[in-house]
């Protein structure tokens, strides 16, 4: 089973990866102009190139939709035409207003507020019901109403069964670890830190990372800072960038030389960790388990250094002012400390586990093969 969902999850982000690099790229090209100065902050030049870097990350339902309809062999346009209804702009609205407290629901059954952009999951679990929705619909619809009745009734069932179902569950199950986590760090303190370290890289792999959002922002507006889940980001987001320069400096493989560069300049500067995740360390399995045993280890050393952020942002080298505390000079050494730590240990764990390498396609096996031509089709054709 667990072979199975691994198995559903990289075929899918797979063929997304360049889209997710080129996204993390421009991002990451937006932070560098803005800090040296090149492009003001809220100039229409760097909104572009921040939006246009943002996108692939925004839309990815639809992108998840598209690809997982090729993985499980369902249709494509309906697969992004049910994904499109969750990003759909009168449906954040709604979502938006039933965030608020305003009563919202379908069909007299109440729908739970979800905000569906940058999130997997879903649209995955979605379209995997479609393959079993699509057979079905096609047995009961009579052969003379198929062209318009079986499409209709496919979104009829498939859209509501996300927005109802699909989506509320991941919310209730990530509400319910972001509740435990919080508890827990009340009494374990720093180890708290240290397992939300390991643990944060499949939180983000299953989306269930964005149920924490309110409650940091909360807790740094009531607090001034947030000292359990933005510290643990440390090592997380640099553990992969680390496994991912392992990757490179070992793989034989120019093309994932090339993306695992790419994803770790990503994470370990501006923290933007989707690349290195998805791209390098989910594919070859023994990278990302060197990343979660790095993220526990970095985790515990900033918690127990009281590491603490004082605004939220992705921590990475380019957001590490975030942590530094005027009253303590000394936090500005335990960052530097824990991202180096964080990508030196995870570069060595990687190293010594190893991974299966992917191997290089020669030109010949990309090639397509050449059909013969019968002699009286090319004399015909002649």
């Amino acid at each position: 089973m667990g072979a199975a969902i691994l198995d559903a999850l990289i075929g899918t982000m797979s063929p997304l990866i360049p889209a997710i690099i080129g996204g993390s790229m421009l991002k990451l090209l937006a932070m560098v102009l803005e800090m040296t100065g090149v492009l003001e902050k809220g100039s229409s030049t760097l909104t572009i190139l921040t939006v246009a870097g943002d996108g692939a990350f925004f839309f990815l339902p639809l992108m998840v939709a598209a690809s997982a309809a090729v993985k499980f062999k369902t249709n494509m346009s309906l697969a992004i035409a049910i994904a499109g209804v969750l990003v759909h702009p009168s449906f954040i609205e709604l979502m938006a207003r039933a965030a608020e407290g305003e009563q919202v629901t379908f069909a007299l059954v109440p729908v739970t507020a979800v905000k569906y952009t940058y999130t997997v999951i879903p649209a995955l679990v979605m379209t995997w019901c479609l393959s079993y929705i699509e057979g079905w619909v096609d047995r009961i619809t009579p052969a003379v109403t198929k062209n318009f009745l079986k499409p209709m009734l496919i979104v009829l069932i498939a859209a509501p069964l996300a927005i109802l179902f699909i989506g509320p569950v991941g919310i209730w199950i990530g509400t319910a670890i972001s509740g435990l986590v919080y508890t827990v760090h009340d009494y374990l303190g720093w180890l708290s830190v240290a397992i939300m370290g390991a643990l944060w890289p499949l939180l983000v792999m299953t989306g269930m990372h964005r149920v924490f959002t309110p409650t940091i922002i909360q807790t740094i507006a009531e607090t001034g800072k947030e000292g359990m889940v933005m510290p643990s980001e440390i090592g997380a987001n640099l553990s992969l960038g680390g496994s991912s320069l392992a990757v490179a400096w070992r793989t034989r493989n120019p093309e994932l030389r090339q993306t695992a560069l790419a994803a770790a300049a990503s994470a370990i500067m501006a923290g933007i960790s989707e690349p290195a995740l998805y791209g390098v360390a989910l594919r070859l399995k023994r990278p990302l388990i060197a990343s979660l045993i790095s993220g526990f280890v970095c985790g515990a050393v900033a918690g127990m250094a009281g590491l603490a952020s004082h605004s939220m942002a992705a921590p990475g080298l380019f957001t590490s002012v975030q942590f530094f505390d005027p009253a303590n000079p000394m936090t500005i050494a335990w960052v530097f400390g824990v991202m180096a730590l964080s990508v030196v240990l995870s570069f060595v764990l990687t190293l010594v586990m190893g991974f299966e390498d992917i191997p290089v396609e020669s030109p010949a096996s990309r090639a397509e093969p050449v059909q013969p031509v019968a002699t009286s089709q090319a004399q015909a054709g002649l």
